[in-house]
């Protein structure tokens, strides 16, 4: 979660929370951050303002002479080296095809991920943008054409190193998690039976070896979509994954069954000038939706010893959250009976 172009969180707050506790981020004070970026040759201006990002950590810093640099600093433990070199060269790629992907900097030796003070991080230009209008319809047919040709090249060889999307990791660890740790005991019962009848309808689902899967961003959603130019630019690769491609379209469809419907017939017309989309995957949509809802629950309860997660997160855990996620997973269930769209 990148969070290029997104609104700064106020540098005294950013900070502040990074040392109220030991966690994986504490040691990033602005002198660190700076010291980072001048490892890698610049020279900074004491300009460094934390953004709107929590997997990762993610700084605007002010450098001399220059416009200013993003740097992000992964999470330690989530990604390997290798995948987040895969998930940057993927990025290159894309643009040497002329694809409006925001793409890491690289070195002189065409290297990207930089280690420093025993954490890796990027540095990124930064690009300016406002979030697309789903409800223009001239705009959708532009980011369909757009994600048809990133498909048509994702689709040319998978990943050797990065995962798949599955139920497995983000459905029943996520609802094991969880079960075991976070349900209040008295939601346990209606959670445990709940999420049984959903995995079950989720795996028949996605355990389907008719699904294709292809390298995709994996996160498409608006705030990963900066709009600049009459053009959609391509931001924070950090879950790009193999997935069905609807994975890349589903998070772009909004209202009611028939604003969806004509949401992505317009997705569709311009997707299929440049890759073949598939209609058998619009019934994995209400799937790829529930597996989505259970892995951000568990991401949430994942990453709360990060004292970011409490500050900005303060509903999550509590006895009104739990009952509006089970409810929201009920309404998920009935949502997989349901016919999927039709364009």
């Amino acid at each position: 979660m990148v969070g290029i172009g997104r609104r700064p969180i106020p540098l005294s707050e950013s900070f502040c929370l990074m040392n109220q506790t030991a966690h994986p981020f504490q040691s990033l004070t602005p002198s660190f951050v700076m010291d980072a970026v001048e490892s890698r040759g610049y020279r900074c201006d004491h300009r460094v303002f934390a953004l709107n990002s929590y997997e990762n950590r993610v700084f605007q810093v002010g450098v001399e002479e220059s416009a200013p640099l993003i740097a992000k600093f992964y999470r330690p433990g989530r990604w390997s080296d290798e995948q987040i070199v895969e998930e940057h060269r993927f990025c290159f790629e894309l643009v040497e095809r002329e694809l409006p992907v925001v793409a890491p900097l690289a070195g002189a030796e065409g290297e990207s991920l930089f280690h420093f003070g025993g954490f890796r991080f990027a540095l990124f230009p930064r690009q300016g943008g406002h979030a697309p209008e789903f409800d223009n319809l001239d705009n959708l047919l532009i980011l369909g054409r757009t994600l048809g040709r990133l498909h048509a090249f994702g689709a040319t060889r998978p990943f050797a190193h990065r995962p798949r999307l599955d139920c497995q990791s983000f459905g029943h660890a996520s609802v094991e998690l969880i079960s075991e740790r976070f349900i209040l005991p008295e939601y346990q019962a209606n959670y445990d039976a709940l999420t049984r009848d959903l995995l079950q309808a989720l795996d028949e689902l996605l355990d389907d070896g008719r699904i294709s899967f292809l390298r995709t961003h994996g996160d498409c959603h608006a705030g990963n979509v900066l709009w600049r130019d009459g053009a959609p630019h391509f931001v924070d690769f950090d879950d790009a994954r193999m997935a069905p491609a609807i994975q890349d379209l589903w998070m772009m469809l909004s209202g009611e069954r028939s604003r969806q419907c004509a949401q992505l017939a317009e997705i569709v017309e311009g997707y299929d000038e440049f890759y073949d989309f598939r209609p058998s995957e619009l019934r994995l949509v209400e799937a790829l939706r529930a597996l989505r809802i259970l892995h951000h629950s568990a991401w949430l309860a994942r990453r709360w010893d990060d004292p970011a997660f409490p500050h900005h997160f303060p509903w999550f855990n509590t006895v009104r959250y739990w009952g509006e996620h089970i409810l929201q997973l009920r309404e998920q269930l009935a949502a997989l009976n349901e016919p999927p769209l039709n364009i």
